[in-house]
């Protein structure tokens, strides 16, 4: 067992659309007013431009604006950070989440299931590999938005003791994400972060935020005001997750798969 509490800040923040300078200069006020605090920072699905359709407008490379900041940012905090923004690689565009180190070290996901409702298929190419990060001896996965409505993908079959998603997810579907994100918890026996976006991006949806932490038993340990930015710091124990898990051991009762395709 690593380090058993691991302090989490859920950035609920609205994302001014296609403004890449404007977003980081917000995450970047928003982080400092937490550094020395927490151990990660979880931000929005592209936290940088919006949930655009429009990438070839915005996108950037691994050596791209928003990619050197979240690496800077990590190092200057001493903290983990985690978001996702649009890259451009081999000719296609990625919703690529980002997971920096405050060692430097940048671990990427690309996102798995694309949102065909709102055309995200035509427009990205989809990723193929789930990603597992060990930081400060927690194993956490990080995926986003709608991969929350696809159980087999999210499904812990014990490498992981925290579930992250990020999202834009629209205030029209509130109902799925709270109720998912619990589900998400309890068929996992994990902590889970979601974090969503709030205001009205340049689309015109609107989104309520609902940020939450929750615990392995389905419990909020934290739930964000609707409708409006917040920052919250969560802590997690890792020692009360493996005891629930040693006293309620639903893994052992598992069904081994492996996903193809």
């Amino acid at each position: 067992m690593g380090n058993d509490f691991l302090k989490v800040s859920l950035i609920q923040a609205d994302v001014k659309w296609h403004d890449i300078d404007y977003n980081l200069q917000m995450f970047d006020r928003l982080i400092d007013e937490g550094a020395g605090d927490a151990d990660l920072f979880v931000l929005p699905e592209m936290f940088s431009t919006g949930f655009t359709m429009s990438p070839e407008t915005v996108a950037e490379n691994m050596d791209g604006k928003a990619v050197s900041w979240i690496v800077a940012k990590s190092k200057a905090a001493g903290a983990a950070i985690a978001g996702s923004v649009i890259v451009e690689d081999g000719g296609s565009y990625f919703n690529r989440l980002l997971f920096a180190l405050p060692n430097g070290e940048l671990y990427t996901y690309d996102k798995r299931h694309l949102f065909r409702m709102g055309n995200e298929h035509n427009h990205y190419k989809a990723g193929d590999k789930r990603l597992v990060v060990t930081y400060k001896g927690w194993r956490i996965c990080p995926l986003i938005c709608y991969d929350l409505r696809f159980p087999v993908w999210s499904r812990n079959q014990n490498d992981y003791d925290l579930l992250i998603y990020i999202a834009s997810w629209p205030a029209a579907r509130r109902f799925p994400w709270e109720s998912l994100l619990v589900a998400r918890a309890i068929e996992n026996q994990c902590y889970v972060v979601g974090v969503n976006r709030v205001g009205v991006d340049g689309a015109g949806l609107s989104y309520s935020g609902d940020s939450a932490a929750i615990d392995a038993k389905g419990a909020y340990i934290a739930k964000l005001d609707a409708n409006a930015e917040r920052v919250a710091s969560v802590s997690l124990s890792l020692k009360a997750l493996y005891d629930f898990r040693e006293k309620f051991p639903v893994m052992l009762d598992g069904d081994s798969f492996e996903i193809i395709g």
